[in-house]
């Protein structure tokens, strides 16, 4: 399913105009990416939970020609699905 197609199914489910469906799908991504900007958590009752996590700067190997590089150190978003959803994919 593409962006489109889930604004289709979410216009359709909640009885909205495709614009208005846009509207909100747009609004939902944009609120949860300047809460990961701003390294919030975001909960979402029986979908799942975002959280920007630390990773300290290591060692890699580069597999190619096996060179040891260094690996910066980053930040990266986890999604820990919530029950629900684990229980409704099983």
């Amino acid at each position: 399913m593409n962006k489109t197609e889930f604004i289709d199914a979410v216009s359709a489910k909640a009885g909205l105009s495709k614009a208005d469906g846009k509207k909100a799908v747009d609004a939902m991504v944009e609120t949860i990416l300047s809460e990961m900007e701003k390294g919030e958590k975001i909960s979402i009752l029986g979908f799942g939970s975002f959280t920007v996590v630390e990773k300290s700067a290591r060692k890699g190997v580069n597999p190619r020609t096996k060179e040891v590089i260094e690996i910066p150190a980053r930040k990266v978003i986890k999604f820990k699905p919530g029950a629900e959803l684990v229980s409704s994919v099983s």
